[in-house]
C-alpha cells in the first residue's frame, strides 16, 4: 500500500510538472505572438499561432489570428475565427466589437449592432462600440437610436472629435442646425487641439 501511495504521488508530481511546463511554454509562445503582431510581423505571428494546438488557443490568439486574416483581405476567414474567439470565451467583448465592424463595413447592419450590443453587454465602457453602433444605427436612418450612441460614446470619451462630428450630422438630418452647430464646433475646437498636439 506504501509503494502504491508513493508511486501514485510520483505519477501526480510528474503530471503537475508536465502541465506546469506546458502553461509556462504557452504563456512565452503567447507573449512571442504578441510581440510579432504588435510589430507587424504578421505573417510570423500568424505561422506561429497555428503551431500553438487548437484546443490550447484562448479567446485573444482567435482574435489576433482574426486580425491578421481580415488584414489579407479574407473577411471569411477572420468571420470563422472571430466566433472561434467566441466560443472560447463568450465574454470576450473583442471579438464582438470586431465582428460588428466587418458587418458595419458589409452593410449588413442588423448584424452588426447585434454584435455592438454583446460587445457593451461585456465591457459597457467601451466608447468606440457605442460611436460604432451609432454609426450602424445612422446607416438604417434610425437617428433617435444613432443620437443616443453618439452620446453615449461621448460620456465616455469625450475628446474624440468624430463623435461629436457624426452627433452633428445626426442633428443636420433631424433638421436641429443650432444643435447641429454648437456639436460641430466642439468638433471644430477638438479637431484644432489635435492638429496643435
Amino acid at each position: 500500500m506504501k509503494i502504491f501511495k508513493k508511486v501514485l504521488s510520483l505519477l501526480f508530481l510528474i503530471i503537475f510538472s508536465q502541465s506546469c511546463f506546458a502553461a509556462d511554454s504557452f504563456t512565452e509562445t503567447k507573449k512571442n505572438i504578441k510581440v510579432l503582431y504588435n510589430t507587424n510581423k504578421l505573417k510570423e505571428a500568424y505561422q506561429l499561432i497555428s503551431q500553438v494546438e487548437e484546443e490550447l488557443r484562448d479567446a485573444e490568439l482567435w482574435l489576433i489570428a482574426a486580425n491578421i486574416t481580415q488584414d489579407y483581405g479574407r473577411d471569411l476567414d477572420a468571420i470563422y475565427l472571430l466566433q472561434k474567439s467566441i466560443s472560447t470565451d463568450p465574454k470576450y467583448y473583442k471579438a464582438y466589437y470586431n465582428l460588428g465592424n466587418i458587418y458595419l463595413r458589409d452593410k449588413k447592419f442588423n448584424s452588426a449592432i447585434h454584435n455592438y450590443k454583446k460587445c457593451i453587454k461585456y465591457n459597457y465602457k467601451f466608447a468606440y462600440a457605442w460611436y460604432n453602433l451609432g454609426n450602424a444605427y445612422f446607416e438604417l436612418e434610425d437617428y433617435s437610436r444613432a443620437k443616443n450612441a453618439y452620446k453615449k460614446a461621448i460620456s465616455i470619451r469625450n475628446n474624440d472629435p468624430d463623435f461629436y462630428y457624426n452627433l452633428a450630422l445626426v442633428y443636420k438630418k433631424e433638421n436641429k442646425t443650432k444643435q447641429a452647430q454648437k456639436i460641430l464646433n466642439t468638433y471644430n475646437s477638438l479637431k484644432e487641439n489635435e492638429n496643435i498636439n
